[in-house]
């Protein structure tokens, strides 16, 4: 397959079109970023302006979950939800592939979210009152805690994989079976798919994290209750 194939390899690491495809879009979005922020002044230009706008949806959203600590969780989701964008929308140009189409991908991301949960909530109350949540509200629940982080971490991984893949699949086959006639709405529908499944995973994202923040919040507020 083309999306497998390999470009060189660094000792035993054979280095493929997809780990090709991921850096480049990380290159181009660190570059982007770079040049777009240089110079920022008090009067926006459009660019600047589109950027700014782009930055305060992003927090809105998130304030919009956990309006607390909308300003902490910025720089990861946001981060997260324009790199899963532009992933996605790479299989639109001819001739490349989505990283997102590939489950290797997504299950670096999903792993990614699955650290940075726990990292978030132990930062937010401390190592010992976080996984004393697991044990809430009876030890006897702490298998079915665990299970539900692997589940859901793996989940996360196959439904953009496969939401991606299938996009894409279905792509090639309509333009096999119709040729040329309907690129249009085929690639106006690749796009709008792509929206919706970074926004789905950066949401889940994002309530999986603020979801380990609360818990400590909750825990927190129920031991003071104790006390008094």
């Amino acid at each position: 397959m083309e999306a497998a194939a390999i470009w060189f390899r660094i000792g035993p690491f054979a280095i493929g079109t997809i780990v090709v495809t991921t850096w480049g879009v990380m290159l181009l979005l660190g570059v982007f970023c770079w040049l777009a922020t240089r110079n920022l002044t008090l009067d926006p230009g459009p660019l600047q302006t589109m950027l700014e706008g782009v930055v305060s949806a992003i927090d809105e959203s998130i304030g919009a979950v956990l309006p607390e600590r909308a300003q902490q969780l910025l720089p990861f989701i946001g981060t997260l939800w324009i790199y899963i964008v532009v992933a996605n929308l790479v299989g639109v140009v001819p001739h490349l592939h989505a990283p997102t189409g590939n489950l290797s991908v997504t299950a670096g991301l999903a792993l990614l979210v699955f650290l940075s949960v726990h990292w978030f909530g132990i930062r937010s109350e401390g190592l010992r009152r976080y996984f004393r949540h697991y044990l809430s509200p009876t030890p006897i629940l702490l298998p079915f805690h665990l299970i539900s982080e692997i589940t859901r971490t793996v989940a996360l991984a196959v439904r953009l994989f496969g939401n991606i893949m299938s996009l894409e699949m279905a792509a090639l086959l309509v333009l096999l079976v119709a040729g040329l006639l309907v690129p249009v709405p085929l690639l106006m529908l690749h796009i709008v798919e792509s929206l919706v499944q970074a926004y789905i995973f950066g949401m889940l994202a994002l309530i999986y994290v603020a979801g380990a923040m609360q818990s400590q919040q909750n825990s927190k507020r129920d031991e003071e209750g104790n006390e008094l």
